[in-house]
């Protein structure tokens, strides 16, 4: 930096070249904080769950694993829930926490992220959406599920993951849980300009055009992803609905007994199951 420049000049310029190097390494560094994968760590397998089927999906970067829970209610073909989890978590820890999706009669299908857990490969938004896809295809083939009443389930990244699903692939409603309108935005609040983001998520125009059910569930006190994203995505969602709960980030829902009861009756007053 020149010494001949003036201290304003020299400082605004010393606060630039700071602030370049601050988005050069969140750049870099950005995979390792959008997927971090390390702190999930490799998961202890499928449990004792009677009918659960493993499955592996062979991809272009190697095998990825799903599991399909059978519903406990016998309904044939039945409606599935596909679900994807945060960024720091496993399928490992999911069917306990998700089992009141098969107790309403419907099948759940829980698909890893690449590289997580036992499956191979790198994450990123082209290799998560390629596995949902090639998880979504393998799903409706089965003679026991009935396509037509598809529900996508995302947690916090998991909503990029099953938006990015619902714009390839035809489904009935969906459900997002304290998830962001795109990573960009959230770069935005951190300062960060938008173009520098590889994983964009781009949630908001998903929902935007999409034309069935949208249940949004967001904690007013998210100190992660802020209320504000979940509001934005329940109204761009021409069938938006918003249900808010007193929780952070990491303890959503705060009463699961509470959000079956939500959960249910969005199920039952959107038809995914039958009125009872």
């Amino acid at each position: 930096m020149g010494r001949n420049l003036p201290l304003p000049i020299q400082i605004v310029l010393g606060g630039f070249l700071l602030y370049l190097s601050y988005c050069c390494l969140l750049f870099l560094l950005q995979r390792q904080m959008v997927f971090p994968r390390a702190q999930a760590g490799k998961g202890v397998g499928a449990p004792p769950v009677p009918g659960l089927d493993v499955i592996w999906l062979d991809m272009p970067f190697g095998k990825v694993e799903a599991w399909f829970l059978p519903p406990q209610l016998k309904e044939e073909p039945a409606p599935v829930v596909i679900f994807a989890h945060g960024n720091t978590e496993l399928i490992d820890i999911w069917p306990g926490k998700l089992q009141g999706f098969t107790r309403l009669g419907m099948g759940l299908l829980l698909v890893e992220y690449p590289g997580y857990g036992r499956s191979e490969g790198s994450p990123s938004q082209q290799t998560i959406t390629e596995t949902f896809i090639a998880a979504y295809d393998t799903l409706v083939a089965r003679k026991d599920v009935d396509p037509s009443r598809i529900v996508l389930f995302g947690r916090s990244l998991g909503g990029g993951a099953v938006c990015a699903l619902a714009a390839r692939r035809p489904s009935a409603a969906l459900i997002l849980m304290s998830t962001f309108t795109s990573i960009r935005a959230l770069a935005v609040r951190r300062l960060v300009p938008g173009f520098v983001v590889l994983d964009a998520f781009d949630n908001l125009s998903v929902v935007s055009s999409y034309a069935g059910p949208v249940l949004v569930v967001h904690g007013k006190r998210d100190g992660l992803i802020p209320h504000t994203h979940g509001g934005a995505l329940s109204r761009a969602a021409p069938q938006g609905r918003l249900i808010t709960y007193e929780a952070g980030h990491n303890t959503m829902p705060p009463s699961w007994d509470v959000f079956w009861q939500d959960v249910e009756a969005f199920l039952r007053h959107t038809g995914m199951i039958r009125a009872g």
